[in-house]
């Protein structure tokens, strides 16, 4: 789990350091890349919402089976834990 945790940490330094040096070097006016970087946020944060709600209903889905007694059968290779 702390491994998970340090890389998720060293990934959005990582991302923040690099928005960074790309405002620096930006070869737009800053309103463009305003607007350019908003619409990127929204559409991450759209995809964000959308791979939510796809693994909100597979854990119903699979507290729902759980509760009527069936084994639960999880994706080979996926570990539920990490995702």
């Amino acid at each position: 789990m702390r491994r998970v945790v340090m890389f998720t940490i060293g990934l959005m330094v990582g991302a923040w350091t690099g928005g960074m040096i790309a405002l620096l070097f930006a070869p737009e006016p800053g309103a463009e890349l305003q607007m350019r970087i908003r619409e990127g946020v929204e559409q991450l944060v759209e995809e964000g919402k959308t791979a939510a709600e796809v693994r909100r209903h597979e854990l119903e889905e699979q507290l729902e089976t759980f509760k009527q007694g069936r084994p639960i059968t999880l994706q080979p290779g996926v570990d539920p834990i990490v995702e």
